[in-house]
């Protein structure tokens, strides 16, 4: 059977964690790097929303959205349990609600202030820092943000802290939440993380 096809874009916070999901559970994808500004017939055709990640099964099945794509790869295979029991699917759920919404939000505006001139970048970039006093508050309390073991949770969430730290790295590397570093500093060297990271040609159809 040919392998399930996973359209993405490296550099998609979305994307990396699909694909970080799917590489721990040892599943093997044949995955296709669009351009954004000239996405392939193909992915349009099968998923018109026009964004990564989607994944394509032989038998025309599809997932596209990122979080379905993570659950759906750690229910095949979870050896170091990043579900969790039911108390921290609750809890994960409700971290990457979080971060999917007004982190996500906060930290597009603060990357594109020049988008959203109706105020200064730190205006945006304090908005987004309400979540991640957050994270720090948890992160004082164990390694990662359920436990001392990774969980979704991290995984879903980390791609989004990095993007926001890469905006101004000087004012991130001296901001108060040395936790909140360590950890992505932790994750970011992760031999999972560096796997998902290899580039490949962008895809033609």
């Amino acid at each position: 059977m040919a392998l399930p096809v996973l359209y993405s874009y490296r550099r998609c916070p979305y994307a990396m964690r699909a694909r970080m999901a799917l590489h721990y559970a040892g599943i093997k994808v044949d995955i296709r790097e669009v351009s954004l500004k000239a996405k392939p017939a193909h992915m349009l055709q099968v998923s018109p929303k026009g964004t990564v990640p989607v994944l394509i099964f032989e038998q025309g099945c599809v997932i596209e959205q990122s979080l379905d794509i993570m659950r759906w790869a750690l229910s095949r295979h979870d050896p170091d349990n990043w579900l969790g029991d039911v108390a921290a699917e609750a809890e994960i759920a409700m971290l990457i609600v979080m971060n999917d919404g007004d982190f996500k939000r906060a930290l597009d505006q603060y990357k594109y202030a020049i988008r959203f001139p109706d105020h200064p970048p730190t205006v945006y970039r304090e908005h987004a820092e309400v979540f991640l006093r957050q994270l720090e508050m948890r992160l004082q309390q164990h390694q990662y943000l359920l436990a001392q073991g990774l969980s979704m949770a991290d995984i879903a969430i980390f791609p989004f802290v990095r993007q926001f730290a890469m905006v101004d790295e000087p004012w991130f590397a001296s901001a108060a939440y040395p936790k909140v570093r360590a950890w992505l500093e932790s994750l970011i060297a992760l031999p999972l993380f560096d796997a998902i990271m290899q580039k490949y040609p962008t895809w033609v159809d």
